[in-house]
C-alpha cells in the first residue's frame, strides 16, 4: 500500500512491543495496553492475542486503535480523518466511510486506523472479516508495516499486504509483500491475487500467516500466495522484527485512480466485523 503505483520455524510465539515512532501513523506513542481478547474461538493451533469485534457503537477503542491524519501517500485524493462521519463502531461492524466532501484542501475524505504504539507482533495469524466496497476510485487495504520504518526507511521495514482492491477490478484480490530487495520501484515485487465472488455483497475472512521462514496469505481459507525467506539477509527478508496493522479507505491515487473516481459513488462503506490476532500454541 505504500508509495507503490497498484501494486516451520520452531518455538514461534507472539511479542508484543512497546511503541516505536514509525511514520505515517497518527497514533499516541503511550506504552501499549494490555490486549483483552474475546473468548472467540480460533483455529486450531492458534491461540487469540488480540481482537477487536467492534461491538461497542461509537468512537473506536483508543487503547487499541489510532489514526492517520491528512494527506499521507500514493497520490491518493481523500484527506484521512477520525471524525464519527469518517470511522467508527455502528451494527457490530467497524465503518469506514469515503466522503465527497471538501476537506483541508481535498476533495474527499476518509480514515486510515492502525495499531501503531498499541499493538505490534512478531509472527503470527491475522483474520480480518470484512466487506469492501467498490467501483471505480475505491482502493480498500488490510496491511502491516515494520515499527522501524522512521529508522531504516521503506521498504527496508518491511511492508506485508494481507488485502488490496481496487475498485475497477472489483473481484480481484492482492496479497504481496516488500521489501529492500523486492518492490514495485525497482520491479521485483512479489505478489499474487485471486478473483473471489463479490467482495462488496458479502463478508470475507482475509488472512495471513506469518512465520520465520515464510508468509502465507489467504482469503476464505484459501491460501493463494507465499513469500520465503531466502536465508539471504533483511533486503530480502526484513520479517524478522516486530509490525503493526493498518486497515484504511484510499480515494483514487496511483493505482486506485488509475480508471478515475466515480462520484456517484459516495458515500462508500468500507465494513470490517472483526480483526483477530493469533499466536501459535
Amino acid at each position: 500500500m505504500l508509495n507503490r503505483p497498484r501494486l516451520q520455524a520452531a518455538s514461534l510465539s507472539l511479542l508484543l512491543f512497546s511503541a516505536v515512532a514509525c511514520g505515517g501513523g497518527g497514533g499516541s506513542t503511550a506504552a501499549p495496553a494490555t490486549p483483552s481478547p474475546t473468548a472467540t474461538p480460533g483455529p486450531a493451533g492458534w491461540t487469540l492475542a488480540f481482537s477487536d469485534e467492534f461491538d461497542a457503537a461509537g468512537a473506536l477503542d483508543p487503547a487499541k486503535w489510532g489514526y492517520e491524519i491528512g494527506y499521507i501517500r500514493n497520490d491518493e485524493k481523500q484527506s484521512y480523518t477520525s471524525r464519527s462521519e469518517n470511522v467508527r463502531a455502528e451494527g457490530g461492524n467497524l465503518v469506514i466511510e469515503a466522503r465527497k466532501e471538501a476537506h483541508q484542501g481535498y476533495g474527499y475524505t476518509s480514515a486510515s486506523i492502525n495499531t501503531l504504539g498499541r499493538f505490534e507482533f512478531l509472527y503470527g495469524r491475522v483474520e480480518v472479516r470484512a466487506k469492501l466496497p467498490t467501483g471505480n476510485g475505491t482502493w480498500p487495504a488490510i496491511w502491516m508495516l515494520g515499527t522501524n520504518r522512521t529508522q531504516v526507511g521503506w521498504p527496508a521495514c518491511g511492508e506485508i499486504d494481507i488485502m488490496e482492491n481496487v475498485g475497477f477490478d472489483p473481484l480481484r484480490i492482492h496479497g504481496s509483500v516488500h521489501t529492500a530487495a523486492y518492490n514495485h520501484t525497482i520491479d521485483t515485487q512479489k505478489s499474487a491475487s485471486v478473483s473471489i465472488a463479490g467482495p462488496w455483497e458479502d463478508f470475507h475472512v482475509y488472512a495471513m500467516e506469518w512465520f520465520a521462514d515464510h508468509i502465507d496469505v489467504f482469503v476464505d481459507g484459501q491460501k493463494y500466495f507465499t513469500f520465503r525467506n531466502e536465508g539471504t539477509g533483511s533486503r530480502a527478508w526484513p520479517f524478522d522484527k516486530p509490525q503493526y496493522l493498518l486497515i484504511n479507505l484510499a480515494v483514487g491515487g496511483a493505482w486506485g485512480g488509475q480508471q478515475g473516481i466515480d462520484d456517484a459513488l459516495f458515500p462508500k462503506r468500507y465494513l470490517v466485523d472483526y480483526v483477530r490476532v493469533y499466536r501459535r500454541d
